[in-house]
């Protein structure tokens, strides 16, 4: 069963386990260290948040987390957000992060008040691309060198829903924010 709920770090190896198993996530955690439980431990508190600005829900597969979704820069006065998600490489391709993303976006909506929700993926990750766009995100335009990894700069699309988009045709997963 796949279910989204709050990390907690008693997950911190099964964060791990994501990391060394999905090489090229060291880009989602940018430089932090998570080369241990406890660095993960230490991951999943400071960098993976519930509070008023930022959600991160884990994406669990019985229980067990396979990736995350978040909106980041909740500001309510305009009602927007930055939406985000990963998953390892052995829960892609199966529709999870779509229906992640369709549901905490359903959430934002009707929980939060949100009006608007923004990403970005960079151009050549055609998959993050193919998530968004499913999960009722419109593409907006590209965003030049916006993204730096080591020495090498990224464009990026950037996508937006809006709380009076259609809403995407998938069942929304089971949450428990």
């Amino acid at each position: 069963m796949i279910t989204l709920r709050p990390w907690s770090l008693s997950d911190a190896s099964a964060l791990r386990e994501c990391i060394v198993t999905s090489p090229d996530l060291t880009r989602q955690v940018g430089t932090a260290d998570v080369s241990t439980i406890e660095a993960c431990r230490a991951f999943i508190r400071d960098a993976l948040p519930n509070e008023a600005s930022a959600v991160n829900l884990a994406a669990c597969i019985d229980d067990i987390p396979v990736g995350n979704v978040g909106i980041s820069n909740i500001e309510y006065r305009h009602s927007t957000g930055w939406t985000y998600y990963w998953l390892a490489a052995s829960a892609r391709g199966q529709g999870i992060a779509t229906r992640a993303l369709a549901t905490i976006s359903a959430w934002a909506f009707t929980e939060q008040s949100l009006h608007r929700l923004s990403l970005g993926h960079r151009v050549d990750n055609p998959a993050s691309c193919r998530v968004a766009t499913r999960a009722g995100f419109r593409a907006e335009g590209i965003e030049r060198e916006r993204l730096r990894y080591g020495t090498e700069r990224f464009d990026v699309e950037t996508h937006a829903r809006l709380a009076t988009d259609a809403a995407p045709d998938f069942e929304a997963l089971p949450l428990a924010a």
